[in-house]
C-alpha cells in the first residue's frame, strides 16, 4: 500500500488548514485524522507522515501572507525605515516571537520527558477549553450575542510589554494539546486588543513561528539518516496537501475573524472539551496511542509535538 494517497493528503491538508488558526489544537485533529486513515504502518512511514503534517503548515503560512499581504508589506517597509507604524508592528511581532524561540530550545528535553504522555495531552485539551470559556465570560460578559464586539485596542496601540505578554503565553503551547492559536488569541484579548485584532496579531505571529517549524522539519527530513519524506510519500501528495491547506486555511481565517467579532471564544472552549472526550475514548479503546516526534510545538512553535499512532 502507498504511504499516502492523494485523497489522504487532501484530507490532512483540509484538517491542517481548518484547525491551524482556530484555537482548538491542530495536533489533536491531525492525530485522529492520520490514525483513522491508517497512516504510518511502519516507523519510517510514521516519521514521514509526522513530517508531512508539519510541512503542510506552509499552506497556512501562504494563506496568511495572501490575506494580510498589505500588513506584511507594511512591516517590511518599516524594517527598512519607510513606514513607522510598520516598524512598530514588526518589532512587536519579533518581541512576541522571541520567548518561544528561546524557551523552545532550553526546555525541549524537559518538555519531552514530562509532557509527552496521554494524561498531559488530554489535560491540555481540557484545561484549554475551560480557559477559553472563563476568558469569554470575563471579557464578553456584557456582549450581546450576534452584535459586533468593537471594544478594545487596535494593533497600532499595542505596547512592547503587551506583545511580550502574548509571546510568553505562546510558550504555553509547548505543552502538546494546548494550541498556539488559543494562547495568542486569548493573550491578545487579555491585554486589551479587539477580538478581531487579537486574531490578526496571532496570524501574523504565526508567520515566523510556523515558518521556523516548517523549515526545521524540512531540514531534518533532508539531512536525516533514513529515507526522507519526499522519498517515502512522494511529491504529488505533498503538493496536494499544501494546496488544500492553503485554500482551507484562507477560508478558516476569514470565518474566524467574522465569528470572533460577534460570538467570542466560549464555543471553542466547549468544542475542545468534546474533542478531549473523543480523543480520550479513542485512546482508552486502544485505537490511538501517543508517541513523541521531534517536530514542533503544538500548532507550530519550534520544539516537540505528540503524534498519534494506531495500535496493531
Amino acid at each position: 500500500m502507498d504511504t499516502m494517497t492523494l485523497l489522504q493528503a487532501a484530507v490532512l491538508g483540509l484538517v491542517e488548514g481548518i484547525t491551524e488558526y482556530l484555537p482548538i489544537s491542530s495536533t489533536g485533529h491531525l492525530i485522529l485524522a492520520s490514525e483513522l486513515m491508517g497512516l504510518g504502518e511502519t516507523a519510517t512511514q510514521r516519521s514521514a507522515v509526522d513530517t508531512f503534517n508539519i510541512v503542510i503548515q506552509g499552506g497556512a503560512i501562504l494563506a496568511v501572507l495572501g490575506l494580510y499581504f498589505p500588513r506584511v508589506v507594511q512591516m517590511c517597509k518599516g524594517l527598512i525605515g519607510k513606514d513607522s507604524d510598520g516598524l512598530k508592528l514588526a518589532i512587536r511581532i519579533i518581541v512576541a516571537f522571541l520567548p518561544a524561540a528561546v524557551l523552545g530550545v532550553l526546555l525541549n528535553d524537559w518538555i519531552e520527558s514530562k509532557l509527552f504522555n496521554t494524561p498531559a495531552v488530554l489535560a491540555a485539551l481540557a484545561l484549554g477549553g475551560v480557559f477559553m470559556i472563563v476568558i469569554d465570560k470575563w471579557k464578553f460578559s456584557s456582549h450581546k450575542e450576534g452584535e459586533a464586539f468593537d471594544e478594545g485596542m487596535d494593533l497600532h496601540e499595542i505596547s512592547i510589554v503587551q506583545a511580550l505578554m502574548i509571546g510568553l503565553l505562546q510558550c504555553v503551547a509547548m505543552w502538546p494539546g494546548t494550541s498556539r492559536s488559543m494562547m495568542t488569541i486569548a493573550g491578545g484579548v487579555l491585554v486589551g486588543l479587539k477580538p478581531k485584532r487579537a486574531a490578526e496579531f496571532s496570524f501574523l505571529l504565526g508567520l515566523p513561528t510556523l515558518g521556523g517549524a516548517t523549515v526545521y522539519s524540512l531540514y531534518k527530513t533532508l539531512n536525516g539518516d533514513g529515507p526522507n519524506m519526499f522519498e517515502v510519500i512522494g511529491w504529488m501528495p505533498i503538493i496536494v496537501g499544501l494546496v488544500v491547506a492553503t485554500i482551507s486555511a484562507a477560508v478558516a481565517v476569514r470565518w474566524l475573524v467574522a465569528f470572533l467579532t460577534k460570538h467570542g471564544l466560549a464555543v471553542f472552549g466547549y468544542y475542545r472539551l468534546v474533542l478531549t472526550a473523543i480523543l480520550g475514548g479513542a485512546i482508552a479503546m486502544g485505537v490511538v496511542t501517543l508517541h513523541s516526534a521531534d517536530s514542533g510545538l503544538d500548532d507550530g512553535v519550534v520544539g516537540d509535538e505528540v503524534i498519534g499512532e494506531v495500535l496493531p
